[in-house]
């Protein structure tokens, strides 16, 4: 009879993310309590001919999308946290999922400045009562949603030493900056009741619009890197390893790549030339040390004299 091996315990788990349920939760929260205040808004901003009022309520409406699909990322991750055709795991589902949300923002900050521009030439009269009071309570619930968010942030944060969850990061980022939009509209129309000021609207809408693209530019730059597998500029891990590998004075790192596969994980391969190499098993154990790195693939070859090279067996 042939007997079967179990190689179960040699399998190399993929699995880099960390359990977010409470995060998930408070997202799908967020997202009933945002919609809800969106359609207030833009319903308000239309009747009251208000621009900064209504590019809020755009403003928001980004947000829903981005609670969405920071919920989305979520659950798939969650989902397929242990299919092995993800190589790497499922932690750059978030990462696109922010990438998505950027690339709307980029669209709809575009949107907002040029129908502000078109209101700076065509003026409407704004209904300012209404509109203001409309502008406070969703200030309200911006703030609310910030605290709701805002312990989950910071745990995140201090949790890992390098990134944050960038889904979490999102989310926590557009009610900030949507509660500013909507200082900024409050701002415009009192001006405008008590000054007359009706430039004052169209000319926050575009400030708003601004910020709006400004966020999206940061998040695309950060999560473009990853889903790229460029390595950090702000992390000296490739420096650590090199130096952690050859402090033998034997062993010479000719070939190093690192790049993010979860939120503060890293993955490496690594080739490494010496005189007398150690085992693959030897130069993991030098890097044991680095918790951050969960993936390491290590290749060894011999060096002659003759400075001729060849894979050591």
């Amino acid at each position: 009879m042939q007997r079967r091996t179990d190689h179960s315990r040699f399998t190399k788990r993929h699995d880099f993310v960390p359990d977010f349920s409470h995060a998930e939760r408070r997202t799908r929260i967020v997202i009933g309590i945002t919609a809800a205040m969106m359609i207030i808004e833009i319903t308000v901003g239309l009747m009251s001919h208000s621009m900064a009022l209504l590019a809020d309520g755009w403003h928001m409406s980004t947000h829903v999308l981005a609670f969405l699909i920071t919920a989305v990322a979520y659950y798939l991750a969650r989902r397929h946290a242990a299919n092995v055709r993800f190589s790497f795991g499922t932690g750059k589902v978030g990462v696109l999922g922010g990438f998505t949300s950027a690339v709307v923002l980029s669209i709809v900050a575009f949107l907002m400045a040029g129908e502000s521009v078109r209101r700076l030439f065509v003026p409407l009269a704004i209904h300012f009562n209404g509109a203001i009071g409309i502008a406070c309570v969703g200030l309200l619930v911006n703030l609310g949603c910030a605290l709701l968010l805002a312990d989950r942030h910071h745990e995140a944060g201090n949790g890992s030493a390098h990134h944050d969850d960038l889904n979490l990061r999102a989310a926590y980022l557009h009610v900030l900056a949507d509660a500013f939009t909507s200082m900024l509209a409050i701002t415009a129309l009192t001006g405008g009741k008590f000054f007359g000021w009706a430039w004052l609207d169209p000319v926050v809408g575009i400030i708003g619009s601004g910020v709006v693209f400004s966020w999206a530019y940061t998040l695309l730059r950060d999560t473009s890197g990853i889903l790229l597998d460029r390595t950090p500029a702000s992390s000296d891990l490739p420096h650590q390893i090199r130096r952690t590998v050859e402090s033998d004075g034997d062993s010479t790192v000719t070939d190093l790549h690192v790049w993010q596969v979860g939120i503060g994980k890293y993955a490496a391969m690594i080739s490494v030339v010496a005189h007398e190499p150690k085992s693959s098993d030897s130069y993991r154990e030098l890097l044991r040390e680095h918790d951050e790195l969960v993936h390491v693939t290590i290749e060894t070859q011999h060096c002659r004299e003759d400075h001729e090279s060849i894979a050591n067996p």
